[in-house]
């Protein structure tokens, strides 16, 4: 009789403290800025990652909320608990945020992080953090689970960003549960997704009108030319 056996692949053994010691100072020679790595005593680290904002869709955030400020952040007040009034918001394309994070912050947290600063009030399930590498000179994409360690990528990596990079996109992998999402939040969908439709409609009509006028006065001049 045939068994079948799931077999687990075997995971490479966490590095040594000794080994990230030595990758902290191998890591720490490269940098041209201030953003240097820190080893703690007991083998975690703490370092910087910088995360690309590249979201096409807009954002949920509290309507007439004065920005945080440094009061708020260190008495841990959260704005958007103070107001029930929701407005969308479009985020700088490829805006850049700066995190300082420890080599225990997954890939879950610094999304959730990431929304706090920006107080989204969006479901973090709509968001996905990718890391963004260069190769042969093409732009790959890869997302990373949420169990990933970013820190520890961006030790592997070096502090180069054109070797890798992070960046903050719409989760459109089909892994959302929906079901997690609020009535008013899938109205609000519904109307971005309605608002996209239009507007890709009128750029359609608008760059077959320019076509349709083109052509209209290439014939009205050829029928001006004799033969």
């Amino acid at each position: 009789q045939n068994v079948t056996q799931t077999v687990e692949e075997e995971k490479p053994e966490p590095p040594t403290i000794q080994e990230i010691k030595q990758k902290i100072e191998k890591y720490n020679a490269k940098v041209t800025n201030c953003l240097l790595m820190k080893l703690n005593d007991d083998g975690t680290y703490t370092g910087f990652i910088k995360v690309h904002l590249k979201l096409r869709r807009p954002v949920t955030v509290p309507a007439g909320i004065r920005p945080q400020s440094i009061y708020d952040a260190l008495k841990e007040v959260n704005l958007a608990d103070m107001t029930d009034k929701r407005t969308s918001f479009y985020l700088p394309l490829d805006a850049i945020k700066q995190l300082h994070i420890s080599s225990t912050t997954t890939v879950s947290e610094v999304i959730q992080g990431l929304l706090k600063k920006f107080m989204v009030v969006d479901n973090p399930q709509k968001f996905a953090l990718f890391k963004e590498m260069r190769k042969d000179g093409q732009v790959l994409f890869q997302k990373l689970p949420l169990t990933e360690y970013p820190l520890y990528l961006r030790l592997l990596a070096g502090p180069d960003t054109d070797v890798l990079s992070f960046v903050l996109k719409e989760n459109e992998t089909g892994e959302v549960e929906w079901d997690a999402f609020s009535i008013p939040e899938l109205q609000n969908f519904l109307m971005i997704l309605d608002k996209e439709e239009k507007d890709k409609i009128q750029q359609v009509q608008r760059k077959y009108e320019k076509f349709k006028q083109r052509l209209q006065q290439t014939l009205k001049e050829a029928r001006g030319k004799p033969g």
